[in-house]
């Protein structure tokens, strides 16, 4: 995992508001810390008692297919079988805990 700064830029391009939240997708959060998308879900699951009970959720097949049509840059997400959004409350402590 790299230590370097991210630009906020490239963080809030990645933000969607879902179910009331500010999230990021598993896929743009694991990009960002530089993982595989399948290693970031897997440590999270493994630490599930780390992690609020709010802090991510999994996307129902309509907030995928919502998601894939209106985000271009997204194409390959609608085959997707589980999508987890990570919300706000969740970003920087909580995967910390992960090191």
């Amino acid at each position: 995992m790299s230590k370097e700064i991210i630009p906020v830029e490239q963080i809030a391009q990645r933000i969607l508001y879902l179910r009331g939240q500010k999230v990021l997708l598993d896929r743009d959060l694991a990009a960002l810390y530089g993982v595989e998308t399948r290693a970031l879900n897997q440590a999270v699951k493994r630490n599930a008692d780390r992690f609020p009970g709010d802090f991510a959720f999994v996307l129902s097949r309509q907030e995928i297919g919502r998601i894939s049509q209106t985000v271009i840059s997204l194409p390959g997400l609608k085959f997707s079988k589980r999508v987890r959004a990570f919300t706000e409350q969740g970003r920087g402590h909580a995967l910390q805990r992960l090191k």
